[in-house]
């Protein structure tokens, strides 16, 4: 794939900032709906504004569905870069409607054709490290064998480390596995993509992250893992029958136990991510009254560079550069 020419993370981060400014004013308010219609509505016009020409190939779901920045959906100036883009403008948004922590706006950008996409299945069982432990790790194997290989591979002893897991019914068996190898369990209400980040960072105090969660999002940690050298295993995960039925009629294979060059295959991805409230790889906008503060990262994968950006926004400025209202909640 040709690689392209500019980095396109400082154009995406832009997006994630924009998102992060307008939905977080809803924090904590109750209203979901209205936290994501902020940041979807923010999002698409800062990305309908930089020179690619973008498909949305994991977004806010059918167009039927999502008005804007559904799956399938053009964006961009409609110029060179031919890009996939898979969009999260609320990863957590009912964090975000109720005043908790991890909420942040994700985009990623690869080159057409290389994002994993499927309508079929809404689940993936999933398995992430860090680049260390990332050759040690088996999606297949017994819980107890990964968590030893990953503390082995890290020089940690087993009850130093810690395991992120969504804390849903469906996971019982695999938290009881996991305490039985003495190793710490962080349970998370919502923010798998985050979480997955954070499993892949440095010093954040997560070492892995194991159990079902969103495809869209795992696909979205893929691109995070392509930039961070991370390993991330992920396995389509059916609800039921009839997700069977149409994955297999759709030719997917639900043994595969897909990498990350299954799920994001260009060696020139992009990813950013704009915290909107407080988390531990990202502080949440914080507001001064003509203006606020964000906290970001953004990453390329060709380059291997993980920039963390604090940026300055005043209002004033803003409204006059562009048709979003930054000074009230509508």
């Amino acid at each position: 794939m040709a690689r392209m020419e500019r980095n396109l993370g400082f154009d995406l981060v832009r997006a994630t900032e924009v998102a992060a400014l307008q939905s977080g004013r809803w924090m904590g308010r109750g209203d979901r709906e209205a936290c994501d219609q902020a940041a979807v509505d923010a999002m698409r016009y800062v990305l309908n504004n930089i020179a690619m020409d973008g498909i949305v190939v994991i977004g806010e779901g059918e167009k039927d569905e999502a008005p804007m920045l559904y799956i399938g959906e053009r964006i961009g100036t409609g110029t060179f870069p031919e890009v996939d883009i898979a969009v999260d403008p609320v990863e957590g948004t009912s964090l975000l409607a109720h005043g908790q922590p991890g909420a942040i706006a994700v985009v990623a950008v690869a080159n057409r054709g290389s994002l994993f996409g499927t309508r079929e299945i809404v689940y993936m069982e999933k398995l992430v490290v860090s680049e260390e432990a990332a050759d040690v790790v088996d999606l297949t194997a017994p819980v107890a064998e990964n968590i030893r290989n990953v503390a082995k591979a890290k020089k940690m002893d087993l009850d130093d480390l810690t395991v992120v897991v969504l804390d849903r019914p469906r996971h019982a068996e695999l938290i009881q596995d996991i305490r039985e190898t003495g190793a710490r369990i962080n349970l998370i209400a919502h923010g798998d993509v985050n979480a997955s980040i954070q499993a892949m960072v440095p010093n954040t105090g997560v070492d892995m992250l194991m159990g079902i969660g969103g495809a869209p999002e795992g696909v979205i940690s893929a691109c995070a893992a392509r930039c961070l050298n991370g390993g991330i295993q992920c396995r389509l995960w059916p609800r039921n029958e009839e997700e069977r039925e149409a994955a297999l009629a759709a030719g997917l294979d639900l043994d595969k136990v897909m990498t990350v060059d299954d799920m994001a295959q260009s060696d020139d991805v992009f990813f950013a991510a704009t915290g909107i409230t407080n988390g531990v790889l990202l502080k949440g906008v914080r507001y001064r009254g003509q203006g606020a503060k964000t906290h970001s990262i953004v990453m390329r994968s060709a380059s291997g560079t993980v920039r963390y950006l604090e940026a300055d926004h005043r209002w004033d400025k803003l409204m006059r550069i562009s048709d979003l209202a930054f000074d009230a909640v509508n």
